[in-house]
């Protein structure tokens, strides 16, 4: 076989009664190889390539959208920042110059900031390369009542949305609790009841409020709500010691929280006292599962009593 497409020389080896040509170019790369692959003897013994910067920086480059869910100042000028993006869920990522009044990214990488990203992978972590906000949601940081519960969003956002993966459900649901809760078109205490239920059930705490856990019925009036174990009981069944009385305009309420298309999750009603009721199962229920207190609804009580 004879030398081609610049070939520097052929190497060969039998293997059983088969020869095998390894066609070797002038750098040594077996073209037969795919690229990022260097052969290093006759027999086709392989080691990975090293990459270039070049190369390395282009493959290691994210572009996304996403959410300032905790920021930090370092230094004078910089700023490192947590990301909720959709298409790579929870990101770490460092903002050099950020803070300086002339950056492009002062304001797109605020806490609670809605942005687009082009973010790479430095030597130690990711770096904002370019950032542009879309949305600032301006109308929440003149009320501390609304900042105080955005701010437990984005912490429980924080501590349940996937790391490094598809997270497209957990950013729509906090940039449309977000944009209702900005507007006032729904109550404090029913946003964060469906923030709350919604959340846990996309990150696999979704509770049983089918049926009974004991006999199966659908309804009964009341019901009662197992806060700890996430589990529904008709009155006929409810372990002793329960008193979490629910009527069943508010497991109904639940239930459409959970069950719903996300298109109307937040599209209902209840009086007042069923929606502190609501909001202080789901409460209950979140903290049960996710077995740590959050300073940042400790605050929101504090503002908001």
């Amino acid at each position: 076989m004879p030398p081609e497409h610049g070939a520097h020389y052929l190497q060969n080896a039998q293997i059983g009664r088969e020869w095998l040509w390894i066609l070797i170019n002038k750098r040594g790369r077996n073209l037969l190889q795919p690229a990022g692959w260097k052969t290093t003897c006759a027999f086709g013994c392989r080691r990975k390539a090293k990459i270039s910067p070049r190369r390395r920086h282009h493959l290691m480059r994210l572009n996304t959208d996403g959410m300032v869910i905790r920021e930090q100042n370092i230094g004078e000028a910089d700023r490192r920042v947590i990301l909720l993006t959709r298409d790579y869920g929870i990101v770490h990522a460092f903002a050099r110059g950020a803070r300086r009044i002339k950056s492009n990214a002062l304001t797109a990488t605020q806490l609670l900031s809605y942005s687009r990203f082009s973010i790479f992978q430095g030597r130690d972590s990711y770096i904002i390369d370019e950032a542009e906000p879309i949305e600032v949601f301006f109308a929440l940081r003149g009320n501390m009542e609304a900042l105080s519960l955005a701010l437990y969003f984005a912490q429980l956002m924080a501590e349940l949305a996937p790391e490094l993966d598809d997270a497209e459900p957990y950013l729509r649901l906090i940039l449309n609790t977000l944009h209702l809760l900005s507007s006032g078109k729904r109550p404090q205490l029913q946003l964060k009841a469906i923030f709350e239920m919604r959340l846990l059930s996309i990150a696999g705490y979704m509770p049983n409020l089918v049926a009974c856990e004991t006999c199966g019925a659908f309804e009964s009036d009341p019901m009662f709500f197992d806060a700890v174990h996430g589990r529904l009981y008709c009155a006929n069944c409810r372990p002793k010691g329960m008193h979490d009385t629910l009527p069943i305009g508010i497991v109904t309420a639940m239930r459409h929280i959970v069950f719903s298309d996300f298109d109307k999750v937040f599209h209902f009603t209840l009086p007042d006292d069923s929606i502190r009721t609501l909001a202080n199962i789901s409460e209950r229920y979140l903290l049960a599962q996710t077995q740590r207190g959050f300073q940042t609804l400790d605050f929101y009580h504090q503002v908001s009593s």
